[in-house]
């Protein structure tokens, strides 16, 4: 029988899709929601020290749209605005209620010994799966030094992951930032310092867009405003490769984040090298019942492969990926029009002449393809408004 049911370290899930640490994980009672709608588990909106500040901007979402489909999502929220006490509360009340939920705590501090070893030593005693050490959120917090300002240096990565792990009972993930320019260098610093587990990725840092009228930037927070976090199915092939480079690098377990928006993307995930993975966005605009299709959707993939459970998927496409220097460059593709399906809009064709190769042609009522001057490159494919375009 096919089953979600998966495992990441000795932590058992119902099924490998868990809430992200964002707006939808920020309440208790909107995470008891979630678990009752049927989510695996959730990591917790990042809980800090009491002590650190928290205050908001007005407004603190933009989003880019084509027509009426946001594609990409830009925030500068801060972290939970609940205090410590109040997740200790919470962590009891939905262990209790849902007791076969994992739940994971994000945490985040100055970067002070003391402070982390706090705030662990504090959560120790709740029910909670795990850890989440939020290294990446690109906004707000990088100016306080904490953040992505600890993420995108190792040797700071590696030094307060080791404080945790000083006095951590349960496992601990780090959260990793896709705004460094070699992920793989992050990812061997932690493991090196003893992380348990690895996810990726929190946001992209962005600039969402100007208005041309008032040369005010977006979000705009009267007449002002900042990078943010960009999220959304924009930012999948980014998570994507992030989490393939963290897979290449290391064998610990990953919790795959980043424009997750259908089971398709979960699966994709899994096949680079994740074990489970995080929703956020998508859950934003969509709501936490869109959990019945992402179970219902991946269930049925897994059952007309054959396979077993998620943890089938993990790794799939790994070896498939290479150096470019690798690639077998002996053989060559060339498009393949259908004429039934193509429109005779002739944009190919333009393209084509305009982007170097002038390979194809319209003639006698058809577009032509001169195989002397064609290189295989597929802009014809890519472009062609009907996709009448094959490569073959």
């Amino acid at each position: 029988m096919t089953s979600l049911k998966t495992k990441i370290l000795d932590i058992d899930l119902e099924n490998p899709f868990l809430l992200a640490s964002a707006p939808p994980t920020a309440r208790i009672d909107s995470i008891d929601k979630a678990f009752t709608l049927g989510w695996g588990g959730a990591v917790f909106k990042t809980i800090t020290p009491d002590n650190l500040e928290m205050i908001e901007a007005s407004p603190r979402y933009a989003s880019w749209r084509i027509g009426s489909k946001v594609c990409g999502f830009e925030n500068f929220e801060l972290l939970s605005h609940l205090s410590v006490q109040e997740w200790i509360d919470g962590i009891f009340y939905l262990r209790e209620k849902h007791p076969s939920k994992v739940q994971i705590a994000s945490i985040m501090a100055p970067v002070v010994k003391q402070e982390w070893q706090n705030l662990v030593k504090t959560l120790n005693q709740t029910p909670i799966d795990a850890f989440e050490l939020n290294f990446s959120c690109p906004h707000g917090m990088p100016e306080k030094g904490i953040g992505m300002a600890i993420g995108t240096h190792p040797e700071i990565s590696a030094e307060v992951t080791k404080w945790v792990k000083e006095v951590a009972q349960k496992p601990v993930f780090v959260k990793l930032s896709p705004n460094v320019s070699n992920i793989a260098e992050i990812v061997t610093a932690v493991e090196n310092a003893g992380a348990d587990g690895l996810s990726g990725i929190n946001s992209v840092q962005s600039l969402m867009g100007i208005d041309l009228d008032t040369f005010e930037p977006q979000p705009n927070v009267n007449g002002k405003s900042t990078f943010g976090g960009y999220s959304g199915i924009a930012v999948k092939p980014i998570g994507l490769r992030c989490v393939a480079q963290m897979r290449q690098t290391s064998n610990l377990p990953i919790l795959g984040i980043g424009g997750i928006s259908s089971w398709q993307d979960a699966a994709e995930y899994m096949t680079v090298g994740a074990d489970a993975v995080q929703v956020c966005t998508e859950v934003m605009l969509n709501g936490y019942q869109i959990i019945t299709k992402l179970k219902q959707g991946l269930l049925s993939y897994l059952e007309s492969k054959g396979f077993n459970s998620p943890f089938d998927l993990k790794n799939r496409a790994i070896a498939n990926l290479s150096a470019h220097e690798n690639l077998n460059k002996s053989k060559q593709v060339y498009p393949k029009i259908d004429d039934e399906a193509c429109i005779k809009c002739q944009r190919c064709v333009m393209l084509c002449d305009e982007s170097e190769h002038s390979a194809l042609s319209f003639q006698n009522g058809h577009i032509e393809l001169n195989k002397a001057r064609c290189v295989g490159c597929s802009l014809c494919r890519q472009a062609c408004p009907k996709l009448a375009i094959s490569m073959k």
